[in-house]
């Protein structure tokens, strides 16, 4: 008995404690993780964001070079990891175990005993190379381990040694270094670089040159080639009177010619340059499109090539003896990338994702002509045929300038005008593309939010001319494409513009902050991830490799003239402008653009009293890619919308 009331007693107690402090019923931010501003997240929306944050998908990495077997990255746990795949469709074998994401590898070209990857720390972008071991799976560093970044790896023809880049040396210029993997110690310096731009694009045939290629900016690139005997180089692409791109260079096995990218007109074209004589013959010129990514087969008869027709991919097929082509009908409109011939000369694999896949891995073999999926990634809780396809919509600006983008409509159980959310790509010479949401399809589906992706002036893929409209001091025109695309909004019957947020990461970040300085009579709230809020400060700390690569873009602050402009439009000058909510999101690690352009705006905002919600990850670079934490701040995220865009509390 005594036993008995002992137990009820203890039992008793028990729920008293438990009544006094009930369990947590928010989300606990971890450590790594500086959160000011930012409402509690409950448990019940973790809960019920389950079925959107749990989207995968499937990268290639590379073939085996005997097999009909693949390396590959995908993300079971917080991280992306490599993966060994044997057969289509068959079971992924994970095979690197990291904290931090790996997404790339290459095997050594002969056997496949061992394969190269790289990965950095805390996403700070100083990856480093290492050595995998597929019999035992030991793991080898073959860099120096420090501050410094890594990679571009090229195979020689005789697969004994590679080349790659390294800034290793100063920090800020790109070196290209020569190494066998087995054996460390045999690293060189092969060519000293004065600048952050360089990297390797192909060994000659014999092993005994090796061609570089020297990125300036996006309107600007050249090649050199390298004779390993000698130590002398020359420039291989003719000097022009304009800018021009030339890029790409691949050997055809007689070691006489290259393929390349060329582009002396708007877009860039395949071509092929007689090493020798330096003259160039344009193949593809006739597609009024660029041409997005290409392989050569082993036996270099053959290319594969694409092109980004108004976002979609279309792809090639090229007979390098007559240089002809022919279009790849039975390759469905998609988005396409990554294309890597098997060394059997018939198997072409690519990653392929489209509005409605999540991005997975495609063999299409140019004998049989079959079209085979490799990975089938899953999406959550996500039905594909419920999601919604983008429409291209396209607007003019200010100048008459036509502007286009992608728009993505709320799910059609939301009647009357919706509230908007423009998503603004970074770089600034990137581009909206009509992806696949992944878990911004909650936006569409759970809140009736309509997304729209503008390519404001100096996005790619719309012509040189186009990329160059929003050099220097012509920055603020991007902003102004904007404020063109709130006056088409205004005018659509399913949109409401008095309920429209900016969004944006990177360059877009910058454009976030601008749009909430030029438009705050027009915006509800602005979210800004890892954006630049003052482009002088910004120059002065970015990383010194890429320091001259973005003045070109930017404007070269140390110029007076141009101190003053950035000084004058950057956010931070027109801080006082800004009178919307503003959530700024930014990495600890950031070495493109550093955490002081978010700090610096955060605590100005706050001294003018408008409501900032701030969320920093200690152990991320430019922008989140460890699951945690990217859940996180979607959860931070959709209440920010629920409270500033849909006024929810």
């Amino acid at each position: 008995m005594k036993k008995i009331l002992l137990s009820a007693t203890a039992l008793l107690f028990a729920t008293l404690v438990y009544a006094q402090t009930p369990p947590a019923q928010t989300l606990q931010a971890g450590d790594n993780l500086i959160v000011d501003g930012v409402t509690p997240i409950p448990l019940t929306l973790v809960s019920e964001l389950n079925r959107y944050t749990n989207v995968r998908g499937a990268g290639f990495a590379d073939w085996h070079p005997v097999k009909r077997e693949m390396l590959m990255s995908t993300r079971f746990g917080n991280t992306s990891q490599l993966h060994y795949l044997k057969n289509p469709m068959g079971a992924r074998t994970q095979i690197t175990f990291f904290d931090e994401p790996v997404g790339n590898a290459v095997f050594d070209p002969k056997e496949g005993k061992y394969f190269l990857f790289s990965r950095d720390a805390g996403g700070n972008e100083f990856a480093q190379i290492y050595r995998y071991d597929m019999v035992d799976g030991a793991i080898t560093l073959l860099t120096d381990g420090k501050r410094s970044q890594n990679g571009g790896i090229s195979w020689n023809t005789k697969g004994d040694r590679v080349a790659y880049a390294s800034t290793k040396r100063n920090g800020a210029d790109r070196d290209i270094y020569m190494m066998d993997p087995l054996n460390p110690s045999t690293e060189k310096l092969i060519f000293e670089a004065k600048g952050g731009g360089f990297g390797m694009n192909d060994w000659s045939p014999d092993d005994n040159s090796i061609i570089i290629g020297e990125g300036i900016s996006v309107n600007e690139s050249r090649l050199w080639l390298l004779d390993l005997k000698t130590g002398t180089k020359k420039r291989l692409s003719p000097e022009t009177k304009e800018q021009a791109v030339f890029g790409g260079a691949v050997y055809l096995p007689d070691g006489k010619s290259i393929y390349l990218t060329d582009m002396d007109n708007e877009f860039e074209y395949l071509a092929k340059m007689d090493i020798a004589t330096g003259k160039i013959k344009a193949i593809t010129k006739a597609i009024p499109w660029e041409i997005s990514t290409y392989d050569l087969s082993k036996d270099g008869t053959k290319m594969i090539f694409s092109t980004n027709e108004a976002g979609l991919s279309k792809v090639y097929l090229l007979n390098t003896v007559t240089d002809t082509y022919e279009l790849i009908k039975e390759i469905p409109d998609g988005l396409i990338g990554g294309f890597a011939f098997h060394n059997n000369g018939e198997d072409v694999v690519f990653n392929y994702s489209n509005a409605t896949s999540s991005g997975d891995i495609y063999v299409f073999n140019l004998k049989s002509r079959k079209f085979e999926r490799w990975t089938e990634s899953e999406l959550g809780g996500l039905v594909a045929s419920q999601l919604n396809d983008a429409k291209l919509i396209k607007w003019k600006s200010f100048d008459g300038q036509e502007i286009s983008g992608f728009y993505y409509k709320a799910a059609a159980k939301f009647t009357g005008k919706r509230p908007v959310i423009i998503m603004i790509h970074g770089g600034p010479e990137g581009q909206s593309l009509p992806n696949f949401l992944g878990r911004n399809n909650y936006f569409l589906n759970e809140l009736g939010v309509s997304i729209i992706f503008p390519n404001v002036r100096g996005s790619t893929g719309y012509g040189k001319s186009f990329v160059k409209l929003d050099n220097g001091y012509l920055r603020e025109n991007s902003v102004k494409d904007i404020g063109a695309l709130l006056d088409w909004i205004a005018v659509q019957p399913d949109l409401d513009a008095s309920r429209v947020m900016t969004m944006g990461g990177s360059y877009g970040g910058y454009m976030a902050l601008a749009c909430a300085v030029h438009f705050s009579d027009r915006l509800k709230c602005s979210n800004d991830i890892v954006g630049i809020s003052n482009f002088n400060t910004f120059l002065k700390n970015t990383e010194s490799y890429r320091r001259d690569l973005r003045r070109v873009e930017y404007g070269d602050e140390q110029n007076p003239e141009m101190y003053a402009f950035l000084e004058k439009i950057s956010p931070l000058t027109n801080v006082s402008k800004i009178k919307i909510p503003m959530f700024i999101v930014q990495g600890g690690n950031d070495p493109r653009v550093p955490r002081t352009e978010a700090v610096q705006m955060a605590e100005a905002l706050k001294k003018n009293n408008i409501p900032v919600w701030y969320l920093e990850a200690k152990d991320e670079g430019h922008g989140f890619r460890k699951k945690t934490n990217s859940d996180y701040q979607f959860y931070s995220t959709i209440l920010f919308v629920k409270k500033y865009l849909l006024n929810q509390e």
